[in-house]
């Protein structure tokens, strides 16, 4: 029996990891923004949580040790998305979904692994996303969150791994959650006729898509499952036929344009 914290987990994946992790027996934090939406029980402690804000991240993980007596896995799970080009994008609309995806993410982190440091152990799921290997045109800022979510989670894992603590990237491509739709996805406000065929296919995109994206999220929590499991969790998970062909096909092109410009790069020593 595990204890997990999960936050977003009030829908989409974070709400279908908690009930995955509740019908194997384990015991669950689940924390949002609005909370409403879950109904606690026995093994469910239901916690409001906006992940910006320290103290009250402080709060639930205290109120989840006193319930639980501690936390075995953490689950990253809130976080927004952002479409437009970056141009298009103001400071505002890209901070706030830096606050979320990247310093929410933080101060999270911060207010955990203290608890799974005294113990000796634990495991730490990020969900980053397709987003955070592979940028697309109308994605910047939002990929750039979660190409810092890829960094971040590299550098945990390996201060943390003499501490006990195992940590993982989860990769998810497009999955058939509300994500896509107003209350998880924002549009940058100001729209620059010159990026239409660019920044503004993506905004198409995903209007198009939302609710018809490829991934199954319950099956996407599964598989999160399976990974907390492991022995020795990997470094990444991609999810998804999409991602792991994405993914591919960047690590193939980076490889190629490494060979192309070899020499020139080893000039540059000393």
């Amino acid at each position: 029996m595990s204890v997990w914290f999960v936050t977003g987990a009030s829908r989409g994946l974070g709400l279908d990891i908690v009930n995955a992790a509740l019908e194997r027996g384990d015991k669950v934090v689940a924390t949002a923004r609005d909370p409403r939406a879950l109904e606690e029980t026995e093994d469910l402690l239901v916690l409001p949580l906006d992940v910006t804000d320290e103290t009250q991240a402080e709060k639930a993980v205290a109120a989840a040790v006193e319930r639980f007596g501690g936390i075995d896995i953490l689950v990253n799970n809130a976080g927004r998305g952002l479409v437009g080009a970056v141009e298009e994008t103001s400071d505002a609309e890209a901070r706030a979904v830096f606050d979320i995806n990247v310093f929410g993410l933080l101060t999270v982190v911060r207010a955990v692994v203290p608890v799974m440091r005294a113990a000796g152990h634990g495991r730490i799921l990020n969900i980053s996303s397709t987003g955070g290997v592979v940028a697309w045109a109308g994605w910047g800022v939002y990929s750039a969150t979660k190409f810092a979510v890829e960094g971040l989670t590299e550098a945990m894992r390996l201060e943390l791994a003499p501490l006990g603590i195992q940590v993982t990237s989860v990769q998810p491509g497009p999955l058939r959650t509300d994500f896509l739709g107003s209350s998880s996805l924002a549009h940058a406000e100001r729209i620059i006729d010159a990026y239409a065929e660019t920044g503004g296919a993506s905004r198409a995109w995903a209007a198009d898509n939302h609710q018809l994206q490829e991934g199954d999220p319950v099956k996407a929590a599964a598989a999160i499952l399976t990974v907390a499991d492991l022995a020795e969790m990997p470094a990444r998970i991609p999810l998804g036929t999409s991602t792991l062909s994405d993914i591919r096909t960047k690590l193939a092109a980076v490889g190629a344009e490494l060979d192309q410009w070899q020499d020139l790069t080893r000039s540059t020593d000393v």
